[in-house]
């Protein structure tokens, strides 16, 4: 775009930010200020006490806040900028359900988890109470003849996108990953258990309850040696707002940990790093925590 498709007194945005720097239809500038930690969140406050959330995924924008008049303002500008469609309240957002409550939000994968129940006929399956049989122990030739890779595939990526709301299945799902390039039968029934585990708790999710209580609050352990293969440690974390889990990992450690204490180690030492990240972020919407203790 050249210079002279300006009419004066238009004038372009001389910084280099001009995708962050906007001017209203009075002539000013309306600025976001962007999350230095996560280049998809912006914010705009206004008056103090006043907010405007933006998160952008690829062509998708969701935005909150706890001001009509910057959210109406908000969504004109993109409307006049850009082809949109404004859906409204949501309810639905990359296969997570989302159900808005006078006392909070309750999101879920409810279709999607009926989906795989179907696709790998199990829907009629009989259901079970726990996704892991106790005191299992996986190992890399199992039992049983050898299954199709490409289908043990397929059904441990549809349960890894169902722990974005179950973190109740993460651990197990994480211990069948493990078993992808020559998976047996007793690999297959491990992630079929977890299939009739989710038989009955398909329309379990997360409720996020309406409070002014936005305390961090985390919680991290570790097994040690309990990869049967190259013998080395899980981590897991959890946070919470109030009392409401909304990150989780648990994932295999990177190296072998030569006792207990080592495994210890490396699973606080990752845990702190998204603790320092989480705080850091809500300290970025001015939710500012107390000091660790």
């Amino acid at each position: 775009m050249g210079i002279d498709y300006f009419t004066t007194p238009k004038r372009p945005i001389g910084v280099k930010w001009v995708y962050k720097t906007k001017f209203k239809s009075t002539g000013k500038v309306d600025r976001f200020k962007r999350y230095p930690y996560e280049h998809t969140l912006y914010i705009k406050f206004k008056c103090g006490e006043y907010i405007l959330i933006v998160c952008l995924y690829v062509d998708d924008l969701i935005f909150t806040g706890n001001n009509p008049e910057l959210i109406y303002e908000f969504r004109e500008a993109m409307i006049s900028k850009f082809e949109m469609i404004d859906l409204g309240l949501m309810s639905y957002f990359l296969g997570i359900e989302v159900s808005q409550l006078d006392n909070g939000i309750f999101i879920s994968q409810k279709k999607y988890a009926s989906d795989i129940l179907k696709r790998f006929n199990m829907d009629k399956a009989k259901s079970i109470f726990t996704p892991l049989e106790e005191k299992l122990k996986l190992v890399r030739d199992g039992t049983g003849d050898l299954v199709d890779a490409t289908y043990f595939r397929k059904l441990v990526g549809s349960l890894r996108y169902l722990t974005s709301t179950r973190p109740d299945i993460t651990y197990r799902v994480g211990l069948i990953s493990r078993f992808m390039e020559t998976p047996r039968q007793s690999h297959l029934q491990a992630a079929k258990r977890i299939l009739r585990y989710i038989q009955d708790t398909h329309t379990d999710g997360i409720f996020y309850l309406k409070t002014n209580d936005s305390s961090l609050v985390g919680f991290t352990d570790s097994d040690w040696a309990g990869d049967t293969i190259q013998r080395k440690s899980t981590s897991s974390y959890a946070f919470y707002l109030r009392s409401s889990v909304f990150s989780w990992s648990s994932k295999k450690q990177q190296v072998i940990a030569l006792s207990t204490a080592e495994a210890e180690y490396m699973t606080t030492t990752s845990s702190a790093a998204q603790a320092l990240w989480l705080r850091r972020m809500l300290e970025f919407l001015q939710h500012k925590q107390d000091n660790p203790q």
